[in-house]
């Protein structure tokens, strides 16, 4: 966690310096529960850490609808299960169904290099045809969160299955973002557009989207596999962006650095 967080946070309580107070400070539920700890240790009651705990949400809620990334592009908040969802789809680059079919039992060892890939079955493939999923670091940050929220599922909401991405919390949030043609497709895209930026291969760009190609198939070996993780790990590359932006074209209209359209998902 980054350092003074605690201190950056205890600026909301000084007007008017708050907004001064969280100039580079990292505000995440971590950050939050380790504020209230303090201010616990502190003597303050609970009612006033909380009604401190609500100025902050809406300040947070406030930023996400209304205001803009330094770099000039919108804020997509997005519910907690959908914003992990999302960020597991731009480092894998599932389709919707796909992503929301996934299954614990699909996941494969592959022993040699000490990690794990999904092999998706035909039956939910849009060409019918097995393919295996690799997970860079960020995809698997994301899928050792889930585990244990439901016995099938990978993706789950309060143990109810998830139909698609693009269901009433989708529509909101893009609305709430002044982007209403944005697609949860597009999550698929921004991957494949990173994949091509940062110099992968056509034919392994298509192994990594789902693509038909020729002599690719699951039986992948283990360099084969080991090829193919490390194009995927140039996708959370820090130095090219957050692993967080969306890349995507929605009706022409062009925002962002390097890119038709860029958005950073935050959790309400």
């Amino acid at each position: 966690m980054r350092a003074g967080v605690v201190e950056a946070l205890a600026g909301f309580r000084d007007e008017p310096g708050v907004l001064e107070a969280l100039q580079g400070a990292l505000v995440d539920d971590a950050s939050l529960a380790e504020y209230k700890e303090a201010r616990l240790r502190q003597g303050i009651n609970p009612a006033t850490i909380n009604r401190e705990l609500c100025a902050m949400r809406r300040v947070l809620k406030l930023a996400a609808r209304s205001w803009r990334h330094p770099n000039g592009t919108t804020y997509l908040s997005l519910p907690p299960h959908l914003e992990q969802m999302a960020l597991f789809d731009v480092n894998t680059g599932l389709r919707d169904q796909e992503l929301c079919q996934l299954r614990w039992n699909w996941e494969v060892q592959v022993r040699e290099l000490d990690t794990s890939v999904f092999v998706l079955r035909e039956e939910y493939a849009k060409n019918q045809e097995e393919r295996v999923i690799v997970l860079n670091r960020v995809a698997r940050e994301v899928l050792e969160a889930q585990r244990g929220a439901h016995p099938e599922r990978v993706f789950s909401y309060r143990k109810r299955l998830i139909g698609r991405m693009l269901n009433t919390g989708w529509k909101n949030a893009r609305e709430r973002a002044g982007l209403p043609n944005l697609r949860a497709h597009d999550l698929r895209h921004t991957f494949g557009h990173r994949l091509r930026a940062a110099g992968v291969p056509l034919e392994d760009r298509k192994a990594l989207l789902g693509y038909t190609v020729g002599d690719i198939t699951t039986h992948y070996s283990a360099p084969d596999i080991s090829r193919l993780l490390e194009h995927a790990e140039r996708n959370c590359d820090r130095d090219r962006g957050t692993v967080l932006r969306i890349v995507g074209q929605i009706s022409g209209k062009k925002l962002g650095q390097n890119a038709t359209l860029g958005m950073t998902l935050i959790t309400t």
